[in-house]
């Protein structure tokens, strides 16, 4: 691989980091070590979820900017006695892209190379063929020759497993190919906004945050939300690229490379009127692109913000991105960069008049 710049270096670390819902360690430490010289305080709620706090006007409103930590993976549930792994998914998984992959095992002694095991074609009657296996009947082997012999290399029922996948610059060089995306980026967002505003006049309290345990559930999200009482809140996160062969306009309309995501629905929310005209307009007077798109299943860490306190004017605004929920997925830089811009410029006019007049419409 090619020198990465610093940002290419900050989203491989964030993406290299294994960390699936309630063992978010690694990537928040990550992040941690990212945000922190831009943040005034950095501190975690019960959970886990980390919120770093930038203060610019400290009677200002507060603005919640959350990308979560983890991602989607795996979870050991028993070794059989042939020293082969069953798992449960954490997070929603599509049985057809999980076969012979390659995957890792985190245990009390260390990593363990692991591969989701798939029958070799030569032995499948043409019916077999068709029919896609259930992952209930999938396993995990380590090479191992007994359930003792993994116990003995740390294996325990609990342990976390992740895809694993080496961060990758396309041939087009705005074209990042990862693991993990889902959701580091919104991750690399959060610090982003908080490195923009470092040497910036803002009227309001700005909160970088790392939520745990979306995948299963919006849950960091939640519990950050009830530690911080936002005034205003963001979930930044990836969304559907509509963009590849086989996926019509109907099912998702953005591209890559388009511009962030304004989310108008999703199972999780609808998108807070005012918020979202105030982000497109900032987006126009600065002629700054952006993609409008609903998502009829799933949601975002804004469908929790959004009921927390109060009541708080929440916007999702999402990066399109190719093959999410898989090993691997695809994204374009120019989408985040123009993320972090947008909520920056956003951030710079949410006064406290702004704020009580957004949430009156």
């Amino acid at each position: 691989m090619t020198k990465l710049d610093a940002t290419l270096a900050m989203l491989k670390e964030l993406t290299d980091a294994k960390g699936i819902p309630g063992n978010e360690r690694e990537p928040r430490e990550v992040m941690n070590k990212h945000i922190a010289p831009y943040a005034d305080e950095v501190t975690t709620d019960g959970l886990g979820s980390l919120i770093a706090k930038k203060v610019g006007d400290a009677n200002g409103p507060k603005v919640m900017v959350a990308g979560h930590l983890d991602e989607v993976g795996f979870m050991i549930t028993q070794i059989d006695d042939k020293g082969f792994l069953r798992f449960q998914t954490v997070g929603g998984w599509w049985s057809q892209v999980m076969l012979a992959q390659r995957v890792t095992i985190v245990t009390r002694k260390g990593d363990l190379t692991g591969v989701i095991g798939s029958k070799p074609p030569h032995i499948l009657s043409p019916e077999a063929r068709k029919k896609p296996v259930e992952i209930k009947d999938m396993f995990i082997d380590i090479g191992a020759s007994s359930r003792e012999e993994a116990t003995e290399w740390g294996v325990r029922p609990g342990d976390m497993v992740v895809p694993y996948f080496e961060f990758t610059v396309m041939n087009n060089d705005k074209l990042l190919l990862a693991k993990a995306w889902d959701n580091r980026i919104g991750c690399a967002i959060a610090i982003d906004v908080l490195k923009q505003l470092k040497n910036e006049e803002h009227p309001n309290i700005v909160y970088g945050v790392g939520s745990v345990q979306e995948e299963v559930g919006l849950r960091g999200a939640r519990t950050s939300a009830a530690a911080i009482e936002p005034d205003i809140g963001f979930g930044v996160d990836v969304g559907i690229a509509g963009d590849t062969p086989g996926v019509s306009e109907k099912e998702a309309q953005s591209k890559m490379g388009k511009g962030p995501q304004i989310i108008l629905y999703d199972a999780s929310m609808v998108s807070h009127k005012g918020l979202r005209d105030l982000v497109t307009d900032t987006a126009d007077e600065l002629e700054i692109p952006y993609q409008f798109d609903s998502i009829a299943g799933g949601g975002t860490d804004a469908g929790s913000i959004h009921i927390s306190h109060k009541g708080v004017p929440s916007l999702a605004i999402t990066i399109a991105t190719r093959y999410i929920h898989s090993h691997a997925a695809m994204l374009h830089r120019d989408d985040y960069e123009n993320a972090v811009k947008l909520i920056v410029e956003v951030i710079k006019r949410l006064d406290r008049e702004t704020v009580d007049r957004i949430t009156l419409e």
